[in-house]
């Protein structure tokens, strides 16, 4: 193997890969491009888009089913919800607001456990009345730009936010997708689910707060000077990517996501192209893979067969059920599938918001806390901690949940 260069256009000189393979007196050169091993590289980085795309594949080729079954999993409003809010939060990413906004913050705090706390506490209350993902979509940028201004360890953060919606979100209707399900299949006035969530939220919410006091440096927070100051900020991108955050929002509100996402990209192209050509295609790739993957799974005979053996009036069998499903095809769909089986379906709703801690998948809202952070070993590091948390939660919720 050796690296030789080739000439580019404009003279200068590429590098470029070359293989010789020697069979005999025949010798075989194969150029890899450098723009080739890098997507490569990235591609070996989408293992979870790769599983779950081949996932997809196979049980369409062994279990067919018509074309309107797969647009229904694919969730058409659920990815241009996503789309919306990625374009919009890369445009407040491209004008400077961010970090402009994380200049002023951390200036004025003091602990890094402080800082944490704040950033956690936010990220929750936005939860209940923003939804989970959107929340992690304000959050989790401004917690980046913080710490790279300073010693706040980002990836920590990144998994602290993302525990911190799954335990926000669950006291509000509209806080995450499963309650809004539960909330309008059961038909409960708006306090009244409020109050019946409010010993799951409560616990959940004093154990992300009592890891982040733990978790974090005693230290205080360390400023880099030279990337405190210095941020150049386009108020003009800064206000059209707000106003087009407050109009995804409203849009998915009131079921228009698709044309939401349509005219917020036909605005970027005229506006701010390099925006667009910068959103994380990949992610929206991989939820869509997901989608597709597990709706067929939720939708398997087997699956159904395996339900029926279950006792559903039992509380903890619907608890644990609900956890589960959660932890293997997320707890949306798990929601969708038991939602007409469970006899309460308030114990349903407090299960499967547990079943968003644990593995990455049990919540999407885990997924986009990752990919948002953009930090090595992330995926790791979420499961050492989110597994040992759903263990300690679950049976803390479940006693809360049945005794106050």
């Amino acid at each position: 193997m050796a690296c030789t260069e080739a000439p580019g256009r404009s003279g200068s000189r590429a590098p470029q890969l070359e293989t010789a393979l020697r069979v005999g007196r025949f010798e075989r050169v194969v150029i890899r491009h450098p723009a080739t091993q890098h997507w490569r590289n990235r591609l070996k980085q989408e293992w979870l888009l790769l599983l779950f795309l081949a996932l997809a594949l196979v049980l369409a080729c062994i279990d067919p089913q018509p074309l309107t079954r797969y647009q229904g999993w694919l969730q058409l409003p659920t990815l241009s919800g996503l789309l919306g809010l990625l374009i919009s939060i890369q445009g407040i990413r491209d004008s400077g607001l961010v970090q402009r906004l994380a200049g002023m913050m951390v200036a004025r705090m003091h602990s890094l456990r402080g800082v944490g706390l704040l950033l956690v506490s936010m990220t929750a209350v936005l939860s209940m009345v923003l939804t989970n993902d959107v929340s992690l979509f304000l959050m989790v940028p401004l917690t980046v730009a913080i710490g790279s201004m300073s010693n706040l360890p980002i990836l920590r953060m990144a998994v602290l936010e993302a525990l911190a919606v799954n335990a926000g979100s669950t006291l509000s209707p509209i806080g995450n997708p499963q309650n809004l399900l539960v909330w309008q299949h059961a038909q409960l006035p708006f306090l009244q689910f409020v109050i019946g969530m409010l010993p799951a939220a409560t616990v959940m919410f004093v154990l992300v707060a009592a890891l982040t006091w733990m978790w974090l440096p005693k230290d205080r927070v360390e400023l880099q000077a030279e990337r405190l100051d210095g941020h150049a900020m386009s108020l003009s991108l800064a206000l059209l990517s707000v106003l087009s955050l407050a109009m995804m929002v409203l849009m998915m509100e009131y079921g228009h996501a698709p044309w939401g996402a349509l005219l917020l990209a036909a605005l970027f192209v005229l506006f701010s192209w390099r925006s667009l050509v910068r959103i994380d295609w990949f992610l929206m790739a991989t939820f869509a893979a997901i989608f597709l993957g597990l709706g067929h799974v939720a939708a398997l005979p087997i699956v159904s067969d395996a339900l029926d053996k279950i006792d559903f009036n039992q509380p903890l069998a619907l608890y644990l059920s609900g956890i589960i499903s959660s932890q293997l095809i997320s707890n949306v769909p798990a929601t969708v599938l038991l939602l007409d089986r469970a006899s309460d379906a308030m114990q349903l709703a407090v299960a499967v918001n547990v079943g968003g801690f644990g593995v990455v998948m049990g919540s999407l809202a885990n997924l986009i806390a990752l990919r948002l952070a953009k930090q090595p070993h992330g995926m790791r590091l979420f499961h050492e901690v989110s597994i040992p948390f759903l263990l300690i939660c679950a049976p803390l919720v479940y006693l809360a949940a049945h005794w106050l």
